[in-house]
């Protein structure tokens, strides 16, 4: 089984639409893909056209992130669940291949905890603590209704909303959320797809890497794939065979991923 997140940056722009070919010959040959997807600049724009201000942090280990009080909540599983779902579905559904949108609380896919505080670093560069809102780490996955679409040859689209201790509805982490699905579900491979080659280090692509190698890189990777990277560590610590990074906005993305062609890969062993 293969788990396919795809980034947000590419999920309107510039995903390449030979990624259906790809998608249909893994089918042909018995390959389970589930699709996990982002869609930040979607909600961005949608949250600001309702009014809905917008505001971004990031954590002392420097990885940025939307903060989340209970409007952006509201507006960030309308976008990510219909809107950014439903045209993923649609697109698929178009070149034949059977799929079914759904959101992390469907089925109980995704629970979280509900982070109570965030440590950030404000405009001054100070840490500071400010309170939670309505982000979440998750904690648990009910891989069970995504192995029943597997199972009669669905494909799920699923958008990483989670559902909290009070059955609230919580953002998580989107390559995170592919990390945990990956890992439960015993997945061989988990890709990401972004917009750009992969990991790159001083204008270098790093072309391969052991889990050990990625977790000590982490303090030296900037905004961005920061959180990729951490996701593939998450992912192979949970049994995932292989992790990889690359670009979605290329020709046939899939199949060259899955080939190692100009992509970052990351492997359990060391």
């Amino acid at each position: 089984m293969i788990v396919v997140k795809i980034g947000g940056s590419i999920v309107s722009d510039s995903l390449h639409a030979s990624i259906f070919d790809d998608m249909v010959a893994l089918l042909l040959r018995n390959e389970k893909i589930v699709i996990v997807h982002g869609g930040g600049k979607q909600v961005t724009s949608v949250a600001t056209k309702l009014g809905v201000k917008q505001r971004f942090i990031v954590s002392p280990g420097g990885i940025k992130s939307r903060y989340t009080d209970r409007d952006t909540a509201e507006a960030y599983t309308m976008v990510m669940s219909g809107q950014v779902n439903k045209s993923i579905v649609t697109k698929l559904l178009k070149q034949g291949i059977n799929a079914v949108g759904i959101a992390g609380v469907d089925g109980g896919l995704l629970r979280a905890e509900r982070k109570k505080k965030l440590l950030i670093i404000n405009d001054k560069g100070r840490k500071m603590s400010i309170d939670g809102g309505y982000t979440g780490k998750i904690n648990h996955v009910n891989s069970l209704l995504i192995e029943v679409l597997l199972d009669k040859n669905f494909v799920p689209v699923i958008s990483p909303i989670a559902l909290g201790e009070e059955f609230e509805y919580l953002n998580v982490d989107g390559d995170r959320a592919a990390a945990h699905l990956a890992g439960n579900m015993r997945a061989d491979k988990v890709i990401f797809l972004t917009d750009v080659t992969g990991l790159l280090i001083n204008g270098r692509l790093i072309e391969n890497l052991t889990l050990g190698e990625a977790k000590r890189m982490l303090p030296k990777i900037g905004f961005g794939m920061e959180k990729k990277i951490l996701a593939c560590t998450e992912a192979l610590e949970l049994g995932v065979r292989e992790a990889i990074v690359g670009s979605g906005s290329r020709e046939n993305p899939i199949s060259k991923l899955l080939a190692h062609d100009n992509c970052t890969v990351i492997t359990a062993h060391e």
